[in-house]
């Protein structure tokens, strides 16, 4: 069965990363070939690929359904390998092997089709998503993880230059009641193993188990951190509420109180993440903050 690299991810490749990327995506059937042989997989389908990674399902040599996972080493896919193997398959996709050097995992094979973003009742997804997160933040975070307090050590020293970038009053001074959430919990900042991109598109069906979190970008840090992905997207369906600010304070509560978490401090975190996401989009040239991070930031602050 032939490998075809999906020519999507080797234009993401070649934005980001230019001729590099675009060797690493020629690169790729190659190096697929060299895991079938080392790990005694044989092809079961076509491939599928996410932002960064290619993805084949396999099947080992004793029939075990998996999931080859082609993506290169840098600071965004390193921990993923230590993440999943801290958690043992504890709510996230099991690890079965991997070779840190290329950043090449082998994976249970989970239903890519269907993911909690097709669960009809928001609510009833978010329960789900909410006990994955409350099993993942259980553990410590392994030696060698990026550290939350190194992260938003770095935001808040990012501030004064984005806070110049921004053309509306409104946004300067946003950005600012965030980073004094943040100025405020950034010397106890948590030590758990957070998963960093929890939404409803990184939860998929299994056999195991019915939903199991994949694609982590693990980080050693405040479990609060890791409440935003839930409450921004579907918003579609907190908009057709009809009040916004009740409709994401009622998502924020739930995971609380699921998760057992301080409420000043989920909330201090939540909008260190805002802070986070608005960072980034200015480094990538807007001048505006987004609405929805806006409107999270908005409803959120009410719990500070």
């Amino acid at each position: 069965m032939e490998i075809v690299v999906p020519a999507a991810l080797t234009e993401f490749h070649v934005k980001h990363d230019g001729e590099a990327g675009r060797a690493w995506s020629a690169g790729l059937p190659a190096l697929a070939e060299r895991y079938l042989e080392r790990w005694e997989l044989r092809l079961d389908g076509g491939a599928a690929h996410g932002m960064v990674s290619l993805v084949l399902p396999v099947v080992r040599a004793d029939g075990t359904r998996a999931a080859l996972k082609l993506q290169p080493v840098s600071h965004e896919t390193i921990g993923e390998g230590p993440g999943l193997r801290a958690w043992a398959g504890d709510g996230s996709v099991l690890l079965l092997d991997e070779d840190p050097a290329t950043g090449t995992l082998l994976l249970e094979r989970l239903d890519a089709e269907r993911s909690l973003s097709a669960e009809p009742d928001v609510m009833k997804a978010l329960g789900i998503l909410t006990e994955l997160l409350r099993r993942l933040v259980v553990p410590p975070a392994p030696e060698g993880m990026r550290r939350l307090g190194d992260i938003a050590g770095d935001m808040l020293g990012r501030v004064p230059d984005a806070v110049a970038g921004l053309r509306r009053e409104r946004d300067r001074d946003w950005l600012g009641v965030c980073a004094a959430a943040v100025r405020e919990l950034v010397g106890e900042p948590g030590d758990r193993l957070l998963h960093w991109d929890l939404h409803y598109d990184n939860v998929l069906a299994g056999e195991r188990e019915p939903w199991l979190a994949i694609d982590p970008k693990p980080l050693a840090g405040d479990p609060g951190f890791d409440l935003l992905p839930a409450l921004h997207n579907r918003w579609e369906e907190a908009v057709a509420t009809g009040d916004v600010r009740r409709a994401v304070l009622r998502r924020f509560d739930f995971m609380v109180d699921g998760l057992g978490l301080d409420r000043q401090r989920a909330a201090g975190w939540t909008l260190g993440r805002v802070l986070q996401n608005s960072l980034w989009d200015v480094a990538r040239g807007e001048r505006e903050l987004h609405e929805i991070q806006l409107a999270v930031a908005e409803a959120v602050r009410q719990r500070l």
